[in-house]
């Protein structure tokens, strides 16, 4: 592993919180900016599988974390995050492996077209209704719940992301649940998915345990930050949702421009 100076132990740790902060304020995308602010503010961008391997074990723990709350509240709908997450986490193990045999900086230049369609997600408004509005069998909702997991599955083992910003409106399409169930439910994947493909890079030596624990050290901080001042804010969130899709946005045009060579173009 790369031997990081002091600075920027303390430059993970801000990163971590920043990552955390953004999720508990706005409730997802958070994560996608955890592989960029490793790679490119703290400065690990010359190995970008353990930038991947690294934050995918980050986001997986700190998504485990964040699930005991909402747990508690009773806005995990547990049958349908089982199911979702076995067809998922399958499906991230293929990913995974998948995305450690393209080259680093090549999965860094799709990462960034990714963070692209993110952002623009982030600006649709999300359907707020507050009961199950959907009523499927339950063998038609289990093959919407295996089909959508796997899809968001794959995508998150092949780029190391947690996936919330698919999890959540996937969680709604199959089930009908509301939002706020969807967002709880969402946890339980978003953390099996990430552990799965943090497992299958910390096999292949591509993890870096220490800065992955600066990162949680730094994660839970900015959740607990970000989740107190989330719920003063109200309306405000729409226009944060915004500014925030422009930093990911800006942020992957960077990633863009830095990694084109590695598609010769």
């Amino acid at each position: 592993m790369v031997h990081l100076s002091m600075l920027q132990d303390v430059l993970a740790v801000i990163s971590g919180l920043a990552v955390g902060f953004s999720l508990g304020l706005i409730g997802g995308g958070g994560s996608i900016l955890a592989v960029p602010l490793l790679a490119y503010f703290v400065g690990y961008h010359d190995h970008p599988h353990v930038v991947i391997g690294t934050t995918a074990l980050a986001v997986g723990i700190n998504a485990y974390l964040n699930l005991i709350p909402h747990a508690r509240a009773g806005n995990v709908r547990w049958r349908a995050a089982i199911v979702f997450a076995i067809a998922g986490v399958i499906a991230a193990l293929g990913g995974s492996i998948l995305g450690k045999a393209v080259g680093g900086h090549k999965l860094l230049f799709l990462f960034a077209i990714l963070m692209l369609v993110v952002a623009f997600l982030m600006t649709r408004p999300r359907a707020e209704h507050t009961g199950d509005v959907i009523k499927r069998p339950i063998a038609v909702e289990t093959a919407w719940l295996i089909v959508v997991g796997a899809g968001a599955g794959l995508l998150s083992g092949f780029f190391g992301i947690g996936g919330g910003f698919l999890i959540v409106p996937g969680l709604m399409l199959a089930t009908g649940m509301p939002i706020i169930a969807a967002i709880g439910t969402s946890l339980f994947s978003v953390g099996s998915f990430g552990m799965t493909t943090a497992l299958s890079y910390a096999w292949s030596g591509l993890v870096d345990w220490r800065v992955a624990g600066l990162y949680i050290l730094g994660g839970v901080a900015g959740g607990w930050i970000g989740a107190r001042l989330a719920t003063h804010l109200g309306k405000s969130k729409k226009a944060l949702n915004w500014i925030f899709a422009v930093i990911v946005a800006l942020t992957a045009i960077y990633m863009l421009y830095r990694n084109l060579a590695a598609f010769h173009l």
